[in-house]
């Protein structure tokens, strides 16, 4: 119908004006936070020789994982390295850590929120739905209205992002839960608190893990776009050989998101089920506390009785 308008994109523009004047000083502290971690924490993964860092990474991914998944993993960074990428591979990683802590910090604590109470629940869904389906270039937007360019707003619109499925991972886990267990806690006099650090997270962190190795990726992949407001890195890279169609550059630029995704990949997945990685480092030492602990209990099994016996 001609003269039929309804004018959201403007209330949201008026509505973003306004915190932008209204509410500076909790923008600029949230960029002097953000900013100062992020920077802090690449220059920390700079500042060391490339190949401390790959020894570093490398015996990461032996203690979670594997041997093997160590050599994968220097043969990885050792490729970003010989293609030139180290420095804007560390800034990546360090955006997408930072990033993905916060994003946990605040994913966990909501999704515990919704699976203990149904309103909370019925209420974010659809928040989440939205925030799920918006193009992710579109956070872009109000993130450099706020905070300009660099690390900053790619941290925050990264956020954003990658915030749902946290959330929702975390709440399905503690939902998921066996009613009977926590039934069974109740019955012993457990108070919610304990019910829930005790039986509920433990229980859940497979699946808050999954979560989180979602989140994580999520992070990666808006860190790309994140390049387009100036955060420094691969993204940074990948723009740039768009604009100037540089195929060797985004090839290159590529290969360190696929190679960083990769290693974050294993490790998160290594991390929610430590006992199937046996030949980690933290499994070895987790099979010879068993293999000891069994050791103890049949040693103190032979009591004088059961000697004499046999």
């Amino acid at each position: 119908m001609d003269g039929f308008e309804i004018p959201i994109g403007t209330w949201v523009e008026f509505l973003v004006d306004w915190t932008r004047d209204n509410l500076k000083w909790l923008t600029r502290a949230i960029s002097d936070v953000v900013g100062f971690l992020a920077e802090g924490l690449s220059d920390l993964l700079i500042s060391p020789s490339p190949w401390v860092m790959i020894v570093v990474l490398a015996l990461i991914a032996w203690l979670v994982r594997s041997w093997k998944f160590a050599v994968g993993t220097i043969v990885m960074f050792v490729i970003i390295l010989g293609v030139g990428q180290w420095e804007t591979s560390m800034q990546t990683l360090a955006l997408v850590l930072i990033a993905a802590l916060v994003t946990v910090a605040v994913a966990v604590p909501l999704g515990i929120w919704a699976a203990r109470n149904d309103t909370v629940s019925q209420v974010l869904k659809p928040v989440l739905d939205f925030m799920q389906t918006m193009p992710s270039l579109v956070y872009l937007i109000p993130a450099m209205v706020f905070f300009g360019l660099g690390f900053v707003p790619g941290v925050v619109a990264t956020v954003i992002f990658s915030l749902p499925p946290g959330v929702r991972l975390t709440e399905l886990g503690i939902r998921g839960v066996d009613s009977e267990t926590v039934e069974a806690g109740h019955a012993f006099g457990a108070r919610p608190g304990q019910i829930l650090s005790g039986i509920q997270l433990p229980l859940a962190m497979p699946t808050i893990m999954a979560g989180v190795n979602q989140v994580i990726m999520l992070a990666l992949s808006m860190s790309v776009i994140a390049g387009m407001a100036g955060a420094p890195g691969l993204g940074k890279e990948v723009v740039s050989a768009l604009q100037t169609i540089n195929v060797a550059q985004g090839v290159e630029a590529g290969l360190g998101v696929v190679f960083i995704a990769v290693f974050l990949d294993r490790v998160t997945a290594a991390l929610s089920n430590p006992r199937d990685n046996r030949g980690s480092l933290l499994g070895m030492l987790s099979s010879r506390r068993e293999e000891a602990r069994r050791a103890s209990v049949a040693s103190s099994a032979q009591t004088p009785e059961t000697i004499a016996a046999t």
